[in-house]
């Protein structure tokens, strides 16, 4: 049992929550959010999907590297990532190795702010774990956001010849939030790359493949048929335990 516990410690507070943490998508801590500042960025292009590779330093200097799938439709926003594919010392390849044996290898933040809600989706326990959004009282509409832009130069990024602009986003209580953003000239000014040092943590988001169909509403919706939890850690306990043979409590609903 203590081994199980502390195998459910590692998922729960090393292994991914503090990956969507650093999201703003569920859980708590700093760096960027995908909320009314961060969708400023986006200028006209209000629905998308593209690659994502997030990479932040946290404590120690440890720099960790999440690329994964994003997709984003006027506010709503789904990002999902394999374990596997997270670089850094925050995650070692055994203990990315077990997690995924154990059903969480593979995780999906939706992230809805018109709900003031995120669903940590873990297809490979057929269960999603619904957790208040972080800032529940904060504004989810862009237009109450304003952006002030200063050119910075140019640079070309993955064939992509960019505007380089350095933009500063002023929430309705006046909080200011700053970033570097490379816009895409060829990609309706899509910001293919954002460096941010909001909330004290330095990131960078790197966008690749973009496209600009408009996803389907499913996508940012939990899979129907799955155990829904309202706390993390209960549904990591509850059916890790019967992957391992050990029943576990009945779900909560």
């Amino acid at each position: 049992m203590k081994k199980f516990l502390t195998f459910v410690s590692i998922v729960t507070s090393f292994g991914i929550v503090p990956v969507f943490a650093q999201l703003g998508m569920g859980g708590s801590g700093q760096g960027p959010h995908f909320d009314g500042a961060m969708n400023k960025l986006y200028g006209d292009n209000k629905s998308f999907s593209a690659l994502l590779e997030f990479q932040t330093t946290g404590n120690g200097s440890n720099t960790v590297t999440m690329p994964g799938t994003f997709t984003f439709d006027n506010g709503k926003s789904r990002f999902e990532l394999n374990i596997s594919d997270v670089h850094g010392s925050m995650i070692s390849p055994a203990a990315a190795q077990q997690m995924t044996a154990m059903g969480v290898g593979t995780t999906i933040a939706i992230s809805r702010p018109d709900l003031k809600m995120t669903y940590l989706v873990y297809p490979g326990l057929n269960s999603y774990a619904q957790v208040p959004a972080q800032d529940a009282s904060g504004s989810v509409n862009v237009d109450d956001f304003k952006m002030e832009t200063a050119d910075q130069g140019k640079e070309t990024l993955d064939g992509h010849d960019c505007v380089i602009k350095k933009a500063t986003v002023t929430d309705k209580e006046g909080n200011k939030h700053e970033f570097t953003v490379w816009n895409a000239t060829d990609l309706k000014n899509f910001p293919v790359k954002v460096v941010t040092n909001d909330g004290g943590r330095p990131a960078t988001m790197s966008y690749k493949n973009v496209t600009f169909s408009k996803p389907a509403a499913s996508l940012f919706e939990p899979p129907t048929g799955f155990t829904k939890y309202d706390d993390l850690q209960t549904m990591m306990q509850t059916e890790i335990m019967k992957k391992m043979g050990g029943g576990g409590a009945p779900a909560p609903h």
